[in-house]
């Protein structure tokens, strides 16, 4: 009885991290990084400058 306690104990701990683990990793996914408004390549504009 003691080896199935100790298997059913190790199913369920186990599940729990399964269930966490990918939890996490949505909540990972679903975060939006903060991103400046700068643009990386700028265009010259058609009768602008020189």
């Amino acid at each position: 009885m003691s080896r199935l306690i100790a298997a059913v104990t190790t199913v369920v701990v186990a599940a729990a991290l399964a269930v966490g683990a990918a939890l996490g990793v949505v909540a990972l996914l679903e975060a939006t990084p903060e991103q400046p408004n700068t643009p990386l390549i700028t265009y010259e504009q058609a009768g602008e400058g020189g």
